[in-house]
């Protein structure tokens, strides 16, 4: 059976309560479908309107439900009376009956009344009065019902990807100086469909801080070799030494005698160096899926084999926060709690990245280009 593409637009009050993590965790596991893009948008007056006319005239969507949400739409999603605008998620993915599995995991708005085996019967809420009416209507999230109706959506919401989308730094009153940070969740979270990455992003709701940016990534060689560099002196100088000291003491239980100062500098000009690249490219390796020595020219700047989630955050103290989450990068050092203890293996394979400064989150910011659309490529990939 071919693929589909689906798409699940995050409301604003699911973000502002911090639920995201939640409901990405339970579509990734409940569904099996790969994530392939994500994408925060501030949708203007003219998308809003737009899409609820969209949803007033789909006709596989209930007549009472099209109305609900058509108005909901209008009402949550459009900028506010001082033209703040609200921030929406929104998530692609990709597989075997992609529609209807996100729609089955999404459920129906009955369910949030009386289910919680389902994603609105957790994080939805649809209640009616004795008479009938509905007196309050939260869907938590919205999906395509119909293959047709991902189309359409899709297409709009593509049209307005490079305008509305983005960082949201004018989202929801947040001041000018505010602090930024970036968080990835590496690519050891998604070897398979499964909860991880949404249970990460959950910790790193305990914050407070207002998600801005997110982007479905692939690390380019070029992209890595840029985000690591500065660390590849600290592993030759670090590592190297380490190296010297273990070939030494092989070398001297190999031949029975201990190893002169002028071997022990050998090893130095070039063993020490040659440890401490291999651990470097064994980085890039992780995090692009590539062997940077069997890789050259232009074939550095193409996308990598692996996935990454990179996350921008925003708040007071936004990288002290993000970091004293996530813990040190040692696993084994990190406190019950935080992402590298509870899903870190080594010091390589630890889970996740935070930015160390907000210098150096503006620097990895650029590198990795949250800002940058994937939405309209993954359109027209399926559409055209």
């Amino acid at each position: 059976m071919s693929k589909e593409l689906g798409y699940v637009l995050v409301t604003p009050y699911t973000l502002h309560k911090s639920r995201t993590g939640g409901v990405l965790g339970r579509l990734l596991s409940s569904t099996g479908l790969d994530l392939v893009a994500a994408r925060m948008f501030g949708p203007s007056t003219g998308l809003v309107k737009r899409y609820a006319e969209l949803i007033r005239n789909d006709e596989d969507i209930w007549p009472e439900i099209r109305g609900l949400l058509s108005d909901y739409i209008e009402r949550e999603l459009a900028p506010d009376a001082d033209g703040q605008c609200h921030r929406v998620l929104m998530l692609l993915f990709e597989g075997e009956n992609a529609v209807r599995k996100l729609r089955d995991a999404i459920g129906g708005f009955a369910d949030s009344i009386e289910s919680a085996d389902s994603i609105r019967g957790t994080y939805g809420d649809y209640i009616k009065a004795h008479d009938g009416t509905v007196t309050y209507f939260e869907p938590a999230v919205l999906v395509g019902p119909s293959v047709e109706a991902v189309k359409e959506v899709l297409g709009l919401w593509a049209e307005f990807t490079d305008t509305d989308g983005g960082i949201l730094d004018h989202a929801m009153y947040l001041a000018d100086d505010v602090q930024k940070t970036l968080a990835i969740i590496k690519p050891d979270n998604f070897t398979f469909p499964n909860s991880r990455p949404g249970n990460i992003m959950d910790l790193f709701s305990r914050s407070g801080l207002r998600l801005i940016g997110a982007k479905l990534h692939r690390m380019s060689l070029a992209e890595a070799q840029e985000f690591y560099g500065p660390v590849q002196p600290v592993l030759r100088d670090k590592l190297g030494g380490i190296a010297v000291k273990r070939g030494c003491k092989a070398l001297a239980e190999e031949f029975g005698f201990e190893m002169p100062e002028e071997v022990e500098k050998a090893l130095a000009d070039t063993l020490g160096p040659a440890f401490g690249d291999n651990q470097f490219y064994s980085i890039m390796n992780f995090m692009t899926g590539q062997w940077a020595p069997d890789v050259c020219g232009d074939d550095t700047l193409a996308e990598g084999k692996v996935r990454c989630l990179v996350l921008v955050y925003a708040g007071e103290n936004a990288v002290e926060k993000i970091r004293a989450i996530l813990g040190p990068t040692d696993p084994s050092k990190a406190l019950p709690g935080s992402v590298r203890k509870e899903y870190g293996t080594d010091i390589m394979v630890n889970a996740a990245h935070a930015s160390d400064s907000p210098e150096n989150a503006q620097r990895e910011i650029g590198i990795v280009k949250v800002e940058q659309d994937t939405i309209k490529r993954w359109y027209d990939r399926y559409f055209g």
